[in-house]
């Protein structure tokens, strides 16, 4: 029975295509797309390596004690009212495997978190009902998206980027899954945190909190392309009139006031 479901295994597996089994050996996770993804990569797939060990112990045991101690007469086992080595087993085994993951989450935490460093570009991001507004700050222009119309955010590939997070309504969450990084957007509270691109192509992003009736419709395209690509993106919402920037009104005064553009209504 062994050998027929590793046969079997290697024979879908070898039906699978090169990108897949890279999908696979990234455990359902996408091809990554910024220099931090290995920290949250690597924790992903350690905590699995760590669940199948705990699993596969936990069943081995179980086999083991079922095999072990099947009943053999009808002679009542000896009863005995603890055994200390497996109470011991089963109380000390647990608090290592939540310590060791414990330190692993908050130091890849710490690490992916860190915005100390001096970004190269400056990005903030409003998640209003429905759809996403993205100001370059540095570049001072902006795109606001709609239901209707699905807004483009632009990345230069190689640069450091800071994003700023806030919302005028209610809770939404900016996900880019390419980049293994979601954060929530929070009304009254900046949320912030870098990536640095680091290859070129088209990805997709979207809000992953439930926010709503038109939920669904707060998706956004990525587009990391080269500087020269960048500054031509930017220049071109110049010359569509698309300057300033746009700042998301406090929270209470949205249905009244949409977002409004430094100096005026827009």
């Amino acid at each position: 029975m062994a050998a027929a479901v590793i046969a079997g295994a290697v024979f879908v597996l070898t039906g699978c295509s090169a990108e897949t089994n890279e999908q696979w050996s990234r455990l359902g996770l996408p091809e990554p797309a910024t220099e931090e993804t290995p920290l949250i990569g690597n924790l992903w797939v350690g905590s699995w390596i760590a669940a199948f060990a705990v699993g596969i112990l936990v069943w081995g045991l179980i086999l083991w004690a079922v095999v072990a101690y099947r009943r053999r007469s009808d002679e009542l086992p000896t009863q005995t009212r603890f055994n200390m080595p497996i109470e011991f087993l089963y109380t000390v085994t647990p608090l290592v495997v939540i310590a060791a993951l414990f330190y692993f989450t908050v130091d890849h935490q710490n690490q992916i978190l860190d915005t100390s460093e001096e970004p190269d570009v400056e990005i903030g991001v409003i998640g209003q009902q429905w759809s996403w507004t993205f100001n370059y700050l540095d570049e001072d222009v902006y795109e606001v998206g709609t239901t209707t119309d699905i807004p483009t955010l632009y990345l230069p590939v190689g640069q450091t980027v800071e994003f700023t997070l806030d919302s005028p309504d209610v809770i939404h969450s900016f996900w880019i899954p390419s980049f293994y990084m979601k954060m929530d957007v929070i009304p009254g509270r900046t949320n912030s945190f870098q990536v640095t691109p680091d290859r070129q192509g088209s990805y997709s992003g979207k809000c992953a909190e439930l926010c709503g009736a038109y939920h669904s419709s707060m998706v956004f395209n990525v587009e990391v392309v080269s500087e020269q690509e960048y500054e031509d993106q930017m220049q071109q919402l110049r010359d569509e009139g698309q300057t300033g920037e746009i700042e998301a009104p406090l929270r209470g005064s949205y249905s009244e006031t949409p977002l409004t553009e430094a100096g005026g209504e827009q």
